[in-house]
């Protein structure tokens, strides 16, 4: 018997947090690594490698939270941008008003894509490579949810 892989929880639990918020009348963030590949955004918002994105119905048009992808279009300082995120860069979502989300742990990430080999193999996608010092293991620290006004 053949194993069927099973999908990344990490854009279910993002689309159906993005309900929950809305529905409460409050306004769904992203918080995007803006270092991984694939990440489409204007980079003059990026702070910190990191980018939060209003993922409202009023602050965005054609919005798509897909399985692999959230696309969209916005406006950043009044020029209108599109947006491509792959859904395993986003690193939680939370609302605005409240700070009440969710982030998201390498176990809801999607499963890894192979590496191709001129990728060096102490780096992949999701790890962090400000943890590794000349060879010592990445520590695993619980991750946390910070208020951003």
């Amino acid at each position: 018997m053949t194993e069927v892989p099973v999908p990344s929880r990490r854009p279910y639990l993002l689309r159906a947090m993005h309900e929950w918020i809305s529905d409460s009348q409050q306004t769904p963030h992203i918080v995007v690594d803006a270092s991984a590949p694939g990440v489409e955004v204007p980079h003059q918002y990026v702070q910190g490698g990191k980018i939060i994105l209003n993922v409202s119905m009023n602050a965005t048009s054609s919005l798509n939270l897909g399985n692999e992808f959230v696309l969209f279009r916005a406006r950043f300082g009044g020029v209108t941008h599109d947006i491509s995120v792959p859904v395993g860069a986003v690193l939680g979502i939370y609302a605005r008003e409240t700070g009440q989300g969710m982030i998201f742990s390498d176990i809801d990430a999607p499963p890894p894509q192979p590496t191709a080999p001129s990728e060096s193999p102490s780096t992949s996608p999701g790890t962090l490579s400000a943890n590794v010092r000349s060879g010592d293991a990445p520590k695993r620290t619980r991750p946390t949810l910070k208020v951003v006004k």
